[in-house]
């Protein structure tokens, strides 16, 4: 079975990762079918990098997202997407306690 995961590259203590399509059991930086985008969590905003019809290609063949990349397409696609957009909250009216003291006779 085929999975889509992250494989690491990178230096000591700054991690990048490649988005790769790979077989479920290989290593994690091990060999893989095809390489089709990157991550860098590092920079601020992270940079995350994905060829979206390798990715949906993949899928259709049969290849299984790990979670994290699900996630990750899920929140950096979806960014591109819809554009930021405010909206305004009503204020909601506070709830007030009552205390209910007791005194002792």
């Amino acid at each position: 079975m085929l999975k889509v995961k992250l494989s690491r590259v990178g230096k000591k203590n700054q991690p990048q990762y490649r988005i790769v399509v790979s077989e479920a059991k290989s290593k994690r930086d091990g060999a893989y079918t095809d390489h089709i985008g990157y991550y860098n969590p590092l920079e601020k905003p992270s940079t995350f990098t994905i060829d979206l019809e390798k990715y949906n290609d993949w899928l259709e063949k049969g290849a299984q997202p790990t979670n994290t990349i699900r996630h990750l397409v899920k929140k950096h696609t979806l960014k591109k997407e819809k554009p930021a957009t405010k909206t305004t909250k009503k204020p909601s009216a506070k709830k007030v306690k009552k205390s209910t003291k007791t005194t002792k006779k």
